[in-house]
């Protein structure tokens, strides 16, 4: 199992390189720019979330009657997860999602909310993955990334589900990236620092902890079939590479709107 793990490290390693040397953390001179990379990230972490839970339904008995379901070791990872991206805590010890520690995070710094939060109220309301793109005016790179996302979901094919969060998630915030979020914090303490919290509790748990129990999960779920180790490797590029995508997106924007700013000031 061990050499499969390794096989796929090699193999995305240089997609991870483009991930964690993107142009886009080059751009990010201050908290406007770092508004606009958070408004195409929190796609990001809201569907990271729905592929948690869904990996929770599919790996452990979530209806009633309750009755044993697959692997107890594989229950326990996930459940462990789960506990930790759904009810963490915030800066004041209260319990929250990760992706509600986000949505803080945008609300202190300034950043726009009202594109995410459409989407969601607009994808409860009709399940319509669409219509809720179309209401919220989300940027083509985000819409792409949740498609590809929830296509390996509606796959049903929980090996996929599970190399995707492995490899294709965590671990992906550079040293680069957390230096220059330090940088505007020294500046502006009081407008980002709900997501310096963020990105250090993401590291802390998410990178660490949490990493080691997805890779035994995925191991898990994989097992000796060379077929379902192969499908999980082409998924887990693909992620990647939706990953670049998003951020090209979040670069072009950061761009434009210096660009606009620039003309605007002549």
């Amino acid at each position: 199992m061990t050499e499969q793990i390794e096989k796929i490290r090699k193999t995305i390693e240089p997609l991870r390189q483009q991930i964690m040397n993107h142009k886009v953390y080059s751009v990010i001179k201050d908290i406007d720019d770092l508004k606009v990379f958070m408004q195409y990230h929190v796609y990001a972490v809201w569907d990271f979330m729905s592929l948690l839970k869904t990996l929770q339904n599919n790996l452990t008995c979530t209806t009633v009657p309750w009755f044993p379901k697959g692997s107890a070791d594989t229950r326990h990872l996930i459940n462990e997860i789960v506990v930790g991206e759904e009810s963490d805590i915030d800066l004041n010890g209260i319990r929250k999602s990760h992706f509600e520690l986000y949505i803080d995070a945008m609300k202190q710094c300034g950043a726009e909310t009202s594109q995410i939060e459409i989407f969601i109220e607009e994808l409860k309301k009709t399940r319509n993955f669409k219509a809720a793109f179309a209401s919220a005016q989300t940027p083509l790179e985000a819409k792409d990334f949740v498609d590809f996302t929830f296509h390996i979901i509606d796959s049903d094919k929980y090996y996929l589900q599970s190399a995707i969060f492995t490899f294709g998630r965590e671990d992906l915030i550079p040293g680069m990236f957390v230096s220059i979020v330090n940088d505007i914090h020294s500046n502006f303490p009081d407008s980002i620092e709900i997501f310096k919290y963020y990105l250090e509790r993401h590291i802390e748990v998410d990178g660490d902890h949490h990493s080691h129990l997805a890779l035994q999960m995925t191991a898990n779920l994989c097992g000796e079939n060379q077929a379902f180790w192969d499908q999980s490797e082409k998924a887990t590029i693909a992620s990647l590479q939706k990953r670049i995508n998003l951020w090209d997106g979040a670069y072009r924007e950061i761009l434009n709107r210096k660009t606009t700013a620039t003309s605007t000031i002549q």
